[in-house]
């Protein structure tokens, strides 16, 4: 083998190793702080049936913590304690309706400045939990039962 082709074989197997060595997938290069936008206190609008608010602490220490409440007729009549945590294999929101345990994990998928995607195709619903930024006060979160199927959306605004 001549030299210029054993130079040529180390160069590409370098590249490759460098290639390999800092490709992550997006999520994994993600930080929980990345969705700080989330944070704060949301409710919907007043006057409907039912008054429903979110309410998330800023991220620390790998997580952000959250409730959601339903007020119907002057009653709670759904709450749902929530996480969002760093994990080592990418960002999972975790949803435990009515305290229960376990919680049922979603993947972060998809992430911007204003959206965030979390997915958990196994469940039977939801399946994918969207959380949109709209405006400064406006806070949209939309589940249903994956790609191509009817939203069910909750605009929040951001409570005073």
């Amino acid at each position: 083998m001549s030299t210029l082709k054993i130079l040529f074989s180390a160069v590409l197997m370098i590249l490759v190793s460098i290639t390999i060595a800092t490709s992550q997938s997006p999520e994994a290069k993600l930080s929980i702080s990345s969705l700080s936008w989330i944070t704060g206190d949301w409710q919907n609008a007043p006057g409907g049936r039912a008054q429903i608010e979110e309410h998330w602490t800023t991220p620390s220490g790998g997580s952000m913590l959250g409730m959601s409440r339903t007020v119907a007729s002057e009653k709670t009549v759904e709450f749902e304690y929530l996480r969002i945590e760093q994990r080592v294999d990418g960002i999972f929101y975790v949803a435990h309706p009515k305290a229960s345990c376990p919680g049922t994990d979603f993947k972060l998928t998809r992430s911007s400045v204003t959206e965030a995607v979390f997915e958990n195709p196994q469940h039977d619903f939801p399946k994918r939990i969207i959380y949109r930024k709209t405006a400064d006060d406006t806070l949209t979160a939309t589940i249903d039962g994956g790609e191509g199927t009817k939203p069910m959306s909750f605009v929040f605004k951001k409570m005073k």
